[in-house]
């Protein structure tokens, strides 16, 4: 069967297909009677509009690019849920690409996404992206553009992030406050802001609690993998045996230590308590149940999407606003990993 057009709809009606398209998008100078008619029709023939000619006509896409670090992960997974449920409520559509957490990728990943023509692009930044020219090369041809998660205060643009700094100062103060005396931080290598600012965090609890910052027990990772927190956690059960809390800025570092702990028949919480950062699904299903600071993807996603939203319409009506950063809140979540 073929498709019902604008020209079929005219013809039956013995009308302009201006006035068919005025009628369906409900144009006031067509009488109701005559909006009735050609509507009556459009449905009684199952009419599709041609969204391509209209996105043509309105020189818009309405696709949007998703860049982000990784796709097959937790917490990146809820974010591209919160993009696409709140985007497919406008009307648009969402490539996904991923970086690999690779600096060069993302400079491919970004033209590639240009090269489709996307009404404007999400970008979370890879881990070891120092330098910012592609991005700000991008904003600077005028594409609507919007960081989340990963950011720089290097790049002048809207932002949808978490409070790092205050977040994992919350979690250490909750191994602060069930007991601790002796905190390891286990982290990635002090590139990205994120680690930077997670890094600030820890340090500045300790600082107010008047305890001492111990760069012997401070684990820097290659990534932020499991392996990498089980490695840690080794040199903790075996050089380290007076540590007695762990805060890890992922999830999974957090994880890869209680494997270690465990191993090394370390009792958690009982002598090491450990805390981590996401509020991953699988935080829920260790042995013990893990504690985290949630980190809420979802919300990021949907507020990352409005932002850009917004500065599409600004766009098309030629508004200029200054960049805005969006913190979304973010909460201790404690379970059986402490005391």
């Amino acid at each position: 069967m073929s498709k019902v057009s604008l020209t079929k709809i005219s013809e039956i009606l013995g009308m302009s297909k201006s006035t068919v398209s005025k009628a369906l998008n409900n144009y006031a100078d067509v009488s109701p009677g005559t909006r009735k008619k050609v509507q009556d029709l459009a449905n009684e023939l199952n009419y599709k509009p041609n969204i391509f000619a209209q996105n043509l006509r309105s020189q818009e896409s309405k696709i949007i690019g998703l860049l982000m670090p990784e796709i097959v992960h937790y917490f990146f997974s809820t974010i591209i849920s919160g993009v696409a449920e709140t985007a497919e409520k406008y009307g648009y559509s969402v490539i996904v690409a991923q970086t690999k957490d690779d600096y060069k990728n993302e400079i491919k990943q970004l033209e590639l996404l240009l090269d489709k023509n996307v009404d404007g692009i999400l970008l979370s930044l890879a881990d070891d992206t120092i330098h910012f020219n592609h991005v700000k090369d991008v904003i600077n041809q005028g594409v609507p553009f919007v960081l989340f998660d990963r950011t720089s205060k290097l790049i002048d643009c809207n932002k949808v992030v978490i409070d790092d700094v205050k977040a994992a100062q919350m979690a250490t103060q909750h191994l602060i406050d069930i007991g601790c005396k002796k905190i390891a931080i286990i982290r990635n290598q002090l590139k990205s802001q994120g680690t930077i600012d997670r890094h600030k965090g820890f340090k500045k609890a300790l600082l107010e609690n008047g305890m001492v910052y111990d760069k012997s027990i401070d684990f820097e990772g290659r990534d932020f993998s499991f392996s990498a927190g089980k490695i840690a956690g080794n040199k903790i059960c075996e050089s380290h045996k007076d540590v007695d809390g762990i805060f890890a800025l992922t999830d999974l570092m957090a994880i890869g230590a209680l494997e270690a702990l465990k191993e090394h028949n370390v009792a958690v919480p009982d002598q090491v308590s450990v805390i981590g950062f996401s509020n991953w699904f699988l935080t829920q299903i260790t042995t013990p149940h893990l504690s985290t600071v949630d980190q809420p993807g979802f919300e990021i996603g949907k507020a990352a999407f409005n932002l850009l939203y917004q500065e599409i319409q600004n766009k098309k009506n030629n508004v200029k606003e200054a960049s805005k950063t969006i913190v979304i809140p973010t909460t201790v979540i404690s379970r059986d990993s402490t005391k």
